[in-house]
């Protein structure tokens, strides 16, 4: 096994998805983004500006700390003579796209 995306292991000539091994030559490969980026305001700044309410405005300024999390996921989609199938790979950071894409385009170099 050269390397493996989410459920689908690659192999030098071959792709294995539950379903079974299949040739990889021809195979089509694809990638999409279902990941977004959420920014809420963070509970700690929320209990701070409480705390610290008695200094009026300059509590104001724990609302301003943000917390930022990714979520979502990145599916992965490969279709060839008789098969077809599809996985879904849990975005845990802005990087994760990315590092995906790049797996899929050294299995697209294996596939021509």
């Amino acid at each position: 096994m050269l390397t493996a995306i989410g459920d689908i292991s690659v192999g030098g000539s071959w792709v294995q998805i539950p379903t079974g091994r299949f040739p990889i030559k021809g195979s089509v490969w694809t990638v999409q983004d279902f990941s977004r980026n959420e920014e809420k305001i963070s509970t700690v700044g929320i209990v701070l500006a409480v705390l610290f309410i008695w200094l009026c405005f300059l509590s104001l300024l724990f609302l301003l700390m943000k917390e930022r999390r990714v979520t979502g996921h990145v599916q992965v989609t490969v279709q060839g003579q008789g098969f077809h199938h599809s996985t879904m790979i849990p975005a845990v950071s802005a990087q994760t796209f990315f590092q995906v894409s790049q797996q899929v385009n050294y299995v697209r170099g294996l596939a021509a």
